[in-house]
């Protein structure tokens, strides 16, 4: 007997489900996986707690359907890198899009660094099968991008740990930068301008 269609949620379950998630961002983003509970996610939502477990199982689920659409959306700029483009144009504009994701996601960003911090208990899988391949093949480009002279000599993988750690440092540590340039209010327009004259210097043959 075939199966009967699944019924498209309705708009209202739409809205409910990115209502969830949407909180869901807030509390995992401020509290981490292990301090976040049902009971945050539900008050930051404005829904009860049996509402929430109607289109979630708990908070492993929530949270693994956060990290899901996380990915594809953390991929792109990496996956943008054209092997066809100018070599020093194309990894500039990859830390100006990573400083952007950082102005436009930063709880996203805070997101994915506590569960690596954590070990990647849920994401292991995507990074296997997701960023490992994809890393790899940036990796390739940049190193025949060395060898041809287009790039001053640098090591692929360590160059895009550090455009990591430049560009994401300021949605992971947003509480200490605020801090330290509270007299500042463009403080990511100063750290594009400084990054960019960083690799730039470092790059260029």
């Amino acid at each position: 007997m075939p199966e009967a269609p699944t019924r498209k949620p309705s708009r209202i379950q739409q809205r409910n489900r990115k209502r969830i998630l949407d909180a869901a961002l807030e509390v995992f983003s401020g509290h981490g996986y292990r301090g976040a509970t049902l009971d945050l996610i539900a008050e930051q939502a404005g829904l009860s707690k049996p509402n929430i477990l109607y289109y979630f199982s708990g908070k492993e689920d929530i949270h693994v359907t956060l990290l899901n659409q996380l990915m594809e959306t953390w991929l792109d700029p990496l996956e943008g890198l054209d092997a066809e483009g100018e070599p020093l144009e194309e990894l500039l504009g990859y830390v100006h899009r990573k400083l952007e994701m950082s102005r436009q996601f930063p709880r996203e960003s805070r997101l994915f660094a506590n569960e690596i911090v954590q070990g990647a208990p849920r994401m292991a899988p995507h990074l296997e099968t997701g960023l490992k391949p994809l890393f790899d093949r940036k990796v390739t480009l940049i190193n025949r991008w060395v060898r041809e002279g287009r790039i001053a000599p640098v090591e692929p993988r360590h160059l895009l740990f550090s455009i990591w750690a430049t560009t994401q440092h300021y949605a992971d540590f947003d509480a200490q930068v605020r801090v330290l340039t509270a007299d500042e209010t463009d403080v990511l327009d100063g750290a594009e301008t400084y990054l960019e004259q960083m690799y730039r210097k470092l790059l260029t043959v």
